[in-house]
């Protein structure tokens, strides 16, 4: 890793980051965390238009505006194309951050988006939601993590969840009324995504490890966005710290482990659930 300017373990001055989901709502804030650590970020995402908002959000609060790339994860030449772009003479990404997932969240209503239950399973879905998950992780590490390789210098962080270390408790999205073959879930495809990212982080941790290419992920808890109050009454009170994460709370370690501050980790899931995983 190229050394920064100042003694700061935590300064990403002169480091590139690309951010793969990067209109979600972790993607900007990993993204703005980068930023603020000196970092040039580009956001990646399949929406070009959620992706122009996006960046112009960040420029709003940061007064500097991301790069952007409208790349499809799940299509192996939409990867390889801005790869080899972000990849020429000088240009290279030194950091990559596999956050693209599709996200089966609780709504207001107490819906969960992309509901599938297993005994009615849509494959069509689950295939989506692991081609964009886990496939896509994948595929960026092929192209971008192979760019780094040859150049026996970059960093990985994939974005998994505390769902990548315990189960999903389906009580916690149960409504009154609806008969249990129609109650929504948290989806199969999640937990297969999110464990196979930290399965899939130690494969490359090693993988590399030879090439100056680490390697870790970060199991993030879930964010408050604006879930139902009978929701969160129900998660509440797994959390050892009594609520969920506020959405800037997971800055401090995506800026960790993409930086020096973390240079003799490799392979490791760090979580950061409010300690819900220790229940």
């Amino acid at each position: 890793m190229v050394n920064p300017p100042t003694n700061n373990p935590f300064d990403l001055t002169g480091r590139t980051a690309l951010v793969t989901g990067g209109a979600g709502l972790l993607g900007v804030k990993h993204a703005e965390a980068l930023m603020k650590a000196g970092a040039k970020v580009i956001l990646a995402d399949v929406d070009s238009v959620r992706l122009e908002r996006a960046a112009s959000d960040i420029e709003s609060r940061l007064k500097q505006r991301p790069e952007i790339e409208t790349m499809d994860v799940t299509n192996e030449a939409s990867v390889a194309a801005v790869s080899t772009r972000r990849n020429i003479g000088d240009a290279r990404v030194d950091i990559l951050i596999n956050n693209a997932a599709r996200n089966p969240a609780v709504d207001p209503t107490g819906k969960v988006a992309n509901s599938n239950r297993l005994e009615q399973l849509d494959l069509n879905s689950y295939e989506i939601d692991l081609a964009v998950g886990l496939t896509g992780a994948v595929l960026c590490a092929k192209y971008f993590g192979s760019a780094m390789a040859e150049r026996r210098d970059g960093v990985i962080v994939n974005v998994a969840s505390d769902l990548g270390v315990i189960a999903p408790d389906q009580r916690l999205y149960r409504r009154e009324g609806v008969p249990d073959n129609a109650q929504d879930v948290k989806p199969v495809s999640y937990s297969v995504v999110k464990h196979g990212l930290v399965g899939l982080t130690k494969y490359l941790a090693t993988y590399w490890a030879d090439l100056g290419v680490r390697c870790n992920a970060i199991s993030p808890g879930g964010v408050l966005a604006g879930q139902s109050e009978d929701f969160l009454r129900r998660i509440h009170p797994l959390i050892p710290l009594g609520r969920m994460a506020q959405p800037d709370e997971y800055e401090g370690a995506i800026v960790f482990l993409a930086s020096r501050a973390s240079s003799y980790m490799t392979g490791a899931n760090l979580i950061v659930d409010g300690g819900r995983s220790v229940w």
